[in-house]
């Protein structure tokens, strides 16, 4: 059973992110960290890997900015990190991104399982999940909150998918790309052993050439990034009169502003 997983490295959440003067985004001296959806996924290959008595791989794709990240699942417990890159190659294209990731995993050859976290949380979006598991050819599994079972002798995976509507149990032959949601799972807190071996780890680079795939033409550019507008904000603070008066004046307030 060889489970694989993705990540990278984002700003934190809390860090102020903003295009400077030459137009391009930054967030200051602020470390980055582990995309925090993937702290569920990275969790869930661990498990799986050692239930299925098989390996777990981390892969980011990308600058040596994502080494961060992939140091960070290595002290959480996954066996095997890899960074793939290619000079040149616009990452923020879903197409590019897919087709990179897609000859990694055909690389290693005997992958069962991918898993990924809801969402990669600076560009909100999780369409490259879906493009790497056509482009594998794979049954894709969305918003995942349960791995039910998995038969590593029959080949199958039993999952709960959350919905709008409620709750919908599947089961799919394996291999599989599946996405999970937070809650799956208690995320563990890499050790003082883990944290040894992530700063000592040398994470190798696969270039498209390793992987033995052309790089797709670009279908999206970015043309400019800009700072949202500032806003002017008002603040009324309501001292006087009792708290039914203080509320039924704040009621009022709100629909004055059309709020309500």
């Amino acid at each position: 059973m060889h489970v694989v997983t993705f990540t990278r490295s984002t700003p934190d959440t809390a860090a102020k992110v903003w295009v400077d003067d030459d137009g391009n985004v930054t967030w200051g001296d602020v470390a980055t960290v582990v995309n925090p959806w993937d702290e569920y996924s990275l969790e869930e290959t661990i498990v799986q890997a050692k239930n299925g008595g098989g390996d777990a791989t981390v892969i980011a794709l990308g600058s040596d900015m994502n080494n961060d990240a992939l140091k960070h699942s290595i002290a959480m417990g996954i066996k095997n990190a890899i960074r793939v890159n290619e000079d040149g190659a616009d990452f923020t294209d879903s197409i590019v991104w897919s087709t990179l990731a897609a000859g990694a995993v055909n690389k290693l050859g005997d992958v069962d399982l991918v898993i990924f976290g809801k969402e990669s949380v600076d560009v909100g979006t999780d369409q490259h999940t879906y493009q790497l598991a056509r482009k594998l050819g794979w049954t894709m599994l969305s918003y995942v909150s349960n791995i039910i079972e998995v038969d590593y002798d029959a080949k199958t995976i039993k999952v709960e998918k959350t919905l709008e509507q409620g709750k919908q149990v599947v089961t799919a032959q394996l291999p599989a790309v599946i996405s999970v949601m937070k809650g799956i799972n208690e995320p563990r807190y890499p050790n003082f052993l883990g944290i040894r071996k992530a700063s000592k780890a040398k994470i190798p680079e696969w270039t498209a050439a390793d992987l033995g795939v052309d790089v797709p033409a670009t279908t999206t550019t970015v043309v400019s990034y800009s700072n949202l507008p500032e806003r002017e904000v008002k603040t009324e603070i309501i001292e006087d009169g009792s708290v039914d008066e203080q509320a039924a004046l704040l009621v009022d307030r709100l629909f004055e502003e059309k709020v309500l």
